[in-house]
């Protein structure tokens, strides 16, 4: 898959002392710190310039592809909120405020951290309400304020790292008491070692199953800003709501780009499943010749089949999306639509993908050191940042209802997936057609609880045409149909003539033809230099047990004299005596 997809400039570093390093027996603390070094590594490796940042180029798109973020995400998120939220915002301002690019390349150099605080605790996805303001003095200098405990900065990470850090805060503009919308503002956060003077972060606890990461609620007591901090204007837009959305471009990137981190995951999951279960064996201890890897059930074999065919059908349908969404010719709507729609369906058989390897591994899946269960726990944070799906799907379903405007149609209407998509978005239009207004609370009932399913059926129509349109292997895009059949198994057999029966045949031809290819299809997906559970072979998991942390000794203990008179004993006697 790398001959045909972006090359890969982090071939040095998983072998690396950074990355080499054991993490398992470290407390969080210390490899949270760990990580911020691992992001410094990564983005070198890529010398990122401006250009790159404003122009979206090759290079941008192909550090959101490399699997260098099997790793570990926590260095991958504080790499995509530096390069693309952070720096990405400034170098926006770059071309009218030349002085701002020697912090863009700060930024890109990791001479600096760069922060992006626009969420509040109070508020999320309701970005037009946050609270915190930045108010005109006389003396032309800002004051930047969080008025309220609801105001908080919720959860970049901003504690002292080493580096100075930099944040883009954004607040609401207050000239003379008047509101004159939301801004982005330069904020110098803390020296690497403390925080600057009225900034307060709170250290949240770490999250649980992702790899470490500082989060902090951030809040900020009449820090004094000069008038350089502001970027953009400082007279009142036309239109409040299109300035804002203009500002945060960046997420919009986001939204795009960690989409694209769902691919190598997926190839992480088939190459593990698949080495793992051949690996794995059944039958006599002593004869190798009734032994029989796991690989050989069909049981085993689904959950990596489906994911091997998700990930290839998902590579093409990511170099589509990327085309539509940099290009200047499409309705800027329906790129935030394309990014919105790529997003979902990559998270989903993401997801999907996790879980099901994971449990075809048993008990051996449910441990980090084997990455599933971890990279699973990263990807619900990347399911949220830089735009909820649930919320993208609501915002976009209720447009396309109201014919604000449309997605790019199917090359084949006839198709399947296409089929599926145009029969949701019909039912939800008769739905819409007998409803008084687009904000009733029929529609609370009614119409949002099905838009994540409809923008995922146009997800999956599009991937499928992206797949057929860039020469996919036949039997891959069939077993992609099969996979997404059966996400919505009764409207196929209702409207496509697809019974139970039909659904399972046509799972299992492709299944069958896929099958004899699958170790050249994982071989070609290249990511088993990123892999580091120790399942995956013999010689891996003897080196893991080997730097196990081991407990010997000599003690003598005799359970009978324990239970009479001993901590247990006593400690059964008076449970009993309650009884």
């Amino acid at each position: 898959m790398s001959s045909q997809g972006y090359p890969r400039r982090t071939r040095h570093l998983p072998h690396s002392d950074v990355f080499s390093k054991p993490t398992h027996h470290m407390d969080d603390n210390a490899r949270a710190l760990l990580s911020y070094e691992k992001a410094k590594q990564i983005g070198l490796s890529y010398d990122m310039t401006i250009d790159d940042v404003l122009s979206l180029s090759p290079k941008f798109w192909q550090l959101h592809n490399d699997p260098v973020s099997l790793l570990d995400g926590a260095a991958f998120t504080l790499l995509a909120i530096q390069f693309n939220l952070c720096a990405g915002t400034v170098a926006r301002y770059t071309r009218r405020r030349p002085e701002l690019i020697p912090l863009v390349k700060d930024f890109l150099r990791f001479r600096k951290h760069g922060q992006f605080m626009l969420t509040e605790l109070g508020h999320g996805l309701d970005i037009s309400n946050i609270e915190t303001t930045a108010t005109l003095l006389p003396s032309g200098e800002f004051l930047l304020h969080s008025p309220t405990p609801s105001s908080a900065k919720f959860m970049p990470p901003t504690m002292p790292a080493g580096l100075p850090c930099v944040a883009v805060v954004f607040a609401r503009l207050m000239v003379n008491g008047e509101f004159r919308g939301h801004r982005p503002f330069v904020v110098p956060l803390n020296d690497g070692k403390q925080m600057c003077a009225g900034v307060q972060s709170r250290l949240l606890p770490y999250r649980g199953g992702a790899n470490p990461l500082p989060h902090a609620l951030t809040t900020f007591t009449n820090v004094c800003l000069p008038r350089s901090a502001l970027l953009g204007m400082l007279e009142r837009p036309m239109n409040m709501h299109a300035n804002l959305m203009d500002i945060i471009w960046r997420v919009a990137i986001g939204t795009m780009a960690l989409g694209c981190v769902a691919l190598p995951l997926m190839q992480c999951y088939a190459t593990i499943g698949t080495m793992y279960s051949l690996r794995r064996v059944i039958g006599s201890a002593t004869n190798p010749a009734l032994r029989t890897p796991i690989l050989t059930f069909r049981t085993q074999q689904a959950p990596i089949l489906a994911v091997t065919a998700n990930a290839y059908v998902m590579q093409a349908f990511q170099r589509w999306a990327v085309r539509q969404f940099c290009s200047k010719s499409v309705d800027g709507r329906v790129r935030h639509g394309v990014a919105a729609i790529f997003k979902a369906v990559m998270v989903q058989h993401s997801q999907q993908g996790a879980l099901s390897v994971s449990e075809r591994c048993g008990a051996q899946g449910l441990f980090a050191h084997n990455q599933m269960t971890c990279l699973h726990n990263e990807m619900r944070g990347i399911a949220i940042a830089e735009g909820d799906i649930l919320g993208l799907a609501i915002r976009l379903v209720n447009e396309i209802l109201l014919g604000r405007y449309d997605m790019p149609p199917p090359a084949d209407p006839n198709s399947l997936l296409a089929r599926h998509e145009a029969g949701l978005l019909a039912e939800l239009r008769e739905v819409v057609r007998t409803l008084p207004h687009h904000r009733s609370d029929e529609v609370n009932r009614l119409i949002l609880p099905h838009c994540q399913p409809a923008m995922e059926a146009i997800g999956h129509r599009m991937a499928y045409d992206a797949a057929v349109a860039a020469g996919v292997r036949p039997c891959l895009v069939d077993l992609y149909v099969a996979n997404v059949v059966k996400l919505d198994s009764a409207w196929y057999a209702e409207h496509a003539g697809l019974g139970r029966k039909a659904q399972q045949e046509m799972e299992t031809r492709a299944q069958d033809q896929v099958l004899p290819l699958l170790g050249t299809l994982v071989k070609e997906m290249d990511v088993f230099a990123y892999v580091t559970a120790p399942i995956v072979s013999d010689d891996r998991w003897a080196a893991f047990v080997q730097d196990l942390k081991v407990f010997r000794g000599n003690a003598r203990v005799d359970p009978l004299e324990q239970q009479r008179g001993g901590r247990f004993g006593v400690e059964t006697e008076m449970v009993r005596s309650h009884l």
